[in-house]
C-alpha cells in the first residue's frame, strides 16, 4: 500500500469500470467485490480509511440479539451467516467471544436461554457455540466484578468480536493485492455527467496537494455511509433525505472494571437499549447509545446525556462503580440508518438492514447496514450495478475469499498484542530486528512499538499522527492521554520517513493534540514520558 503508486493511476487509467466513493466498511467491501469479479476498480476516500463510522463501532461481529427480540429473523439469519464467514476469512482480527447476560429475576434466565437458543439455531453450521444457563455462583466466578446484589443467574452465549479499523486496513490491502486501486485523502468534489444526464465519472481532489483529477468510469457507487446525502445532493439537489445519522458512544475503562475474558450484555436498560461491556485490547469497552442527530460529522462528540447514561447504567451492573475520572477515552460514531418513510424520530423504528438505491443518473448508493454484513451489502451493491449498467453476469467471489493477514484460527496468539497483524507479524518483527530502536514502545504504559508506526507509514498508507494512533494501533481509542503524550514521537517518525519539514511535524502535533482532547472527559495536563 504505497499512496504515491495508487495516486499515479488516477492520471494513467483512461476509464475505470467502477469508481467507489467512500473508504469505510461498505465502500471497501464493494471495491473488493468488484475487483475480485475482474472489474477495473478505483476506491476514493476523502479522509483516511475507516475514519468515520467504520472505526467507531462496538467491535462486535454479531447477528443482533436485539433484532431477534424484534422478530426480524431475516436480518439476524443473514448477519449470523456473515459472522461465520468473517470469522473464517479474517481469523486474525475476528474472534469467538463469550457474552454473559446477568439475570436479576428468576424468569429472565429461562427467557434469555430460550431466546438465545433460537439465535444459535439460526446460525446453523456457522454457530460459534451453544447457549448455556449458569448459576449465580458460576456467574460471579466468571464475572468477578458483576454487581451481586439481587443476582439470580447468568446466560452465556457466543458472538464475534473484532478490531474494526484493522479489518478496514486489511480489506484495503486485499483490494490492492487483487489488482484494484484504493487511495486515501482524495475527495470527490463533483460528478461528471454526459449530455443524457448520466454519470460518467467524478472530479476528485488530492487533499494534500489540492491537485484535481477528472476520472471517467462506467459505474459510480456512493458508499459514503452517513455522508450519503452529500453525494446524492451533488447528483440532484432535490433528492430528499435518504440517511439519518444515529450516534452511539463508547467509554473505555481500565480492565479492572471487568477482570474477565467474558463480555457482559445488558439486554434491557432503563430506556430499552442494549448495553455491552466488552474486553478489547486489554481494556473494557462500554457502550452504546442510540441518539438521532440532525447533522453528520467526521469527528462526532459524545453528548453529556449519553455519557451520564452509559456511566449510570454501568454502575448498576458493576461492583466497581466507574466515574468520569476512570474513563480512558470516549469516542462517538454515527450509524448510517435508512431514513424511515413516516418521518418518525425513534431509532428503534429505523431499519438496520441495507438498501441499494439507483438514481436516474445511474448513480448507485448503498444505504444502511452494519460491519457484520459488509460483504453481503457489497455483493448486493455490485449485483445491482451490473444489472443497471448492463455489465454482464459475473457472480461474487468474496464468500470464501481470505482477507489480507488471515491465518488459521488456532495459530493466533491473542496474548501477544501483535495478533491483529496476522500473517504480517514476521514483517514487523523483522523491522525490530533490523533496527533495535524500533522495538521501543510508543508509550511506556502500552505494548505498541515504533516498528508498528513505521510499518503503518511504509505499508498501510498512514499519512498523519491520527492515522497511526487512532486507526493503526488504536491508542487514541484506548487511552487518549497516552496518545497525546505520544504525538511528538509519532510526528518525528512520520517526518523522517516521508521527508516532511520540522514545521510540518509541529503543526501535525498541534492538530492531533487538539483533536485528541475531545476524547477526554477530564482536562488534560501534560506529563513527561
Amino acid at each position: 500500500m504505497k499512496r504515491n503508486e495508487e495516486l499515479s493511476k488516477l492520471s494513467t487509467v483512461k476509464e475505470w469500470d467502477f469508481i467507489i466513493i467512500g473508504g469505510g466498511a461498505s465502500g471497501l467491501g464493494s471495491a473488493l467485490d468488484a475487483t475480485s469479479r475482474g472489474f477495473k476498480t478505483l476506491l476514493l476516500e476523502s479522509h483516511d480509511f475507516a475514519k468515520a463510522t467504520s472505526s467507531r463501532s462496538t467491535k462486535l461481529v454479531h447477528g443482533g440479539v436485539r433484532y431477534l427480540a424484534q422478530g426480524d429473523i431475516g436480518l439476524v439469519k443473514e448477519a449470523l451467516k456473515e459472522r461465520g464467514l468473517l470469522a473464517k476469512n479474517a481469523a486474525h482480527v475476528v474472534k469467538n467471544q463469550s457474552f454473559i447476560i446477568p439475570n436479576y429475576t428468576w424468569w429472565e434466565g429461562i427467557y434469555y436461554k430460550i431466546g438465545l437458543s433460537v439465535y444459535d439455531f439460526l446460525a446453523g453450521k456457522l454457530s460459534l457455540g451453544r447457549t448455556k444457563y449458569i448459576s449465580k455462583s458460576k456467574t460471579v466466578e466468571k464475572l468477578p466484578t458483576i454487581e451481586q446484589k439481587g443476582l439470580a443467574s447468568g446466560v452465556v452465549y457466543q458472538d464475534g468480536q473484532f478490531d474494526d479499523a484493522r479489518l478496514a486496513i486489511n480489506l484495503t490491502q486485499t483490494i490492492i493485492e487483487k489488482g484494484g486501486t484504493a487511495v486515501n485523502y482524495v475527495k470527490v468534489i463533483n460528478l461528471i455527467k454526459n449530455d443524457s444526464n448520466k454519470i460518467i465519472g467524478v472530479v476528485a481532489e488530492d487533499q494534500f496537494t489540492k491537485q484535481q483529477f477528472e476520472i471517467k468510469a462506467k459505474v459510480v457507487i456512493n458508499a459514503t455511509g452517513v455522508f450519503t446525502n452529500d453525494i446524492l445532493n451533488m447528483n440532484n439537489p432535490k433528492h430528499g433525505k435518504f440517511v439519518v445519522p444515529s450516534q452511539g458512544i463508547h467509554l473505555v475503562l481500565d480492565k479492572s472494571f471487568l477482570k474477565s475474558d467474558d463480555a457482559i450484555m445488558i439486554p434491557k436498560t432503563s430506556d430499552g437499549r442494549v448495553l455491552f461491556v466488552v474486553p478489547w485490547h486489554d481494556r473494557a469497552l462500554v457502550g452504546t447509545t442510540d441518539t438521532l442527530l440532525e447533522n453528520e460529522s467526521f469527528e462526532p462528540r459524545a453528548l453529556e446525556d449519553e455519557i451520564k447514561f452509559v456511566l449510570n447504567t454501568a454502575r448498576q451492573y458493576l461492583a466497581k462503580k466507574p466515574t468520569r475520572e476512570d474513563v480512558k477515552s470516549v469516542f462517538a460514531g454515527l450509524r448510517p440508518l435508512a431514513a424511515p418513510k413516516d418521518g418518525s424520530k425513534s431509532t428503534k423504528e429505523v431499519s438496520r438492514s441495507h438498501k441499494v438505491v439507483t438514481s436516474d443518473t445511474g448513480l448507485i448508493s448503498i444505504i444502511g447496514g452494519k460491519w457484520t454484513t459488509y460483504r453481503k451489502m457489497a455483493e448486493d451493491t455490485v449485483d445491482e450495478a451490473m444489472k443497471v449498467h448492463n455489465l454482464g453476469i459475473t457472480t461474487s467471489k468474496t464468500e470464501h475469499l481470505s482477507i489480507h493477514g488471515n491465518v488459521k484460527p488456532e495459530t493466533v496468539d491473542r496474548t501477544n498484542h501483535l495478533y491483529v497483524y496476522g500473517a504480517d507479524i514476521p514483517e514487523i518483527k523483522k523491522l525490530q530486528q533490523n533496527n533495535p530502536e524500533l522495538s521501543e514502545k510508543i508509550h511506556p504504559d502500552h505494548p505498541f512499538t515504533m516498528a508498528e508506526a513505521v510499518w503503518a507509514i511504509r505499508s498501510e498508507m498512514a499519512q498523519t499522527i491520527e492515522d497511526i494512533l487512532a486507526r493503526r494501533v488504536r491508542l487514541l481509542f484506548l487511552d487518549a492521554r497516552a496518545a497525546i503524550d505520544s504525538a511528538h514521537k509519532i510526528a518525528q517518525i512520520i517526518a523522517k520517513e516521508n521527508g516532511h519539514s520540522a514545521e510540518w511535524a509541529d503543526e501535525q502535533e498541534r492538530e492531533f493534540i487538539e483533536l485528541a482532547k475531545g476524547y477526554l472527559l477530564t482536562p488534560y495536563s501534560p506529563r513527561s514520558i
